[in-house]
């Protein structure tokens, strides 16, 4: 014990001073975190200490792969699964454009195991708002994986899959900002995704953070950030993406007028509680709403497309995505959800 005190101690010294530390040394400090053999004060320490030196990829991945050895894992074939887990933390509240764009991904065909959490800074995560439309969000890894084979879509709420995150939470609850645990959740998806569409809360690391999952084993991903603050593809500005594709990292811009939309104002997107969330999504899914609701969902739900193969392009997947809506597709999916949820937490029960 007192030899891995002293390599936290060391591992904090090195980042102190300015020093990046090796994947195996961000391996270290995370094997100590999650066996809860780190103090409250050291972990706070850490997690300041590399935000204001500036998280490397080597430091982010060591992290990474740690925590997804801790974690429950769904046993389910991984080729051509996508996840859209983001890390939140833009400020902004909006609704749970993910959580829609998802759901609208898997009633085109793609496989998807959404992974996600309560509410971090906004007022409903991706948990409250299924929740709130009737989803059954406390599965099972068995559960999740019969229902990710039965109707093409799981969602895995991260409470129930990352239990040793446990020994850092009063940590993060105290310093109450971003740390790279933040980034930690998207790259953890208990299912083994190789597809994915992540949302950043920073433009800086967009890159950085697309290089982390093809470090991760991950086929295909798009990393975006957008230019007024949103962790997803926005219609109100352009949208930063570092594109991760066989094992190459290009980052670009990307306009709404590019995907063939509108644009609106960023208060246009602002969501609320959960039910208040669920209930665009419910009308964004029955034809009601036409406005900037529905554009931002399709903005992010063409990239799902695209990324799961559904599509050849962004701005195809956007028209695709648009064709799921209108023909019904998307809320008969948000129903299946629900059913095959409703059943498994029945048959638990």
């Amino acid at each position: 014990m007192e030899t891995e005190t002293i390599s936290m101690q060391r591992a904090l010294a090195a980042v102190i001073a300015g020093n990046d530390l090796s994947r195996e040394d961000a391996r270290s400090v995370m094997s100590i975190i999650m066996k809860g053999e780190a103090t409250g004060p050291q972990i706070g320490a850490i997690v300041t200490a590399l935000r204001m030196k500036g998280e490397t990829k080597e430091e982010i991945t060591g992290f990474a792969e740690v925590m997804r050895t801790h974690s429950n894992r769904v046993e389910t074939l991984q080729e051509g699964l996508l996840d859209t887990c983001g890390t939140g933390g833009s400020g902004i509240h909006k609704f749970n454009i993910s959580t829609a764009s998802a759901m609208i991904a898997s009633a085109a065909g793609v496989r998807v195991a959404k992974h996600g959490n309560r509410a971090m800074s906004g007022k409903a995560g991706s948990a409250d708002v299924l929740e709130a439309l009737g989803v059954q969000i406390n599965l099972s890894a068995d559960q999740a994986a019969k229902c990710l084979e039965e109707i093409g879509i799981c969602f895995m709420f991260a409470q129930l899959y990352h239990p040793s995150l446990k020994h850092a939470a009063a940590a993060r609850k105290e310093l109450g900002f971003r740390t790279i645990f933040n980034m930690l959740g998207p790259l953890t998806n208990p299912a083994g995704a190789d597809r994915q569409l992540l949302g950043l809360y920073d433009m800086a690391r967009t890159a950085t953070v697309a290089q982390v999952l093809g470090e991760l084993g991950l086929k295909r991903a798009m990393v975006v950030s957008s230019f007024d603050g949103l962790d997803e593809i926005s219609i109100s500005a352009p949208t930063q993406i570092s594109e991760l594709e066989g094992g190459v990292v290009r980052t670009y811009a990307i306009t709404p007028e590019e995907l063939g939309l509108p644009r609106h104002e960023l208060s246009e997107i602002v969501g609320g509680e959960a039910d208040v969330n669920a209930s665009i999504i419910r009308r964004i899914f029955n034809g009601e709403e036409r406005g900037a609701y529905r554009d931002i969902v399709l903005a992010n739900a063409g990239a799902c497309m695209f990324m799961g193969g559904a599509a050849d392009s962004l701005r195809t997947g956007v028209e695709a995505a648009k064709s799921i809506i209108d023909s019904g597709k998307a809320a008969a999916k948000l129903q299946q959800l629900i059913e095959m949820t409703g059943e498994l937490a029945y048959v638990s029960g």
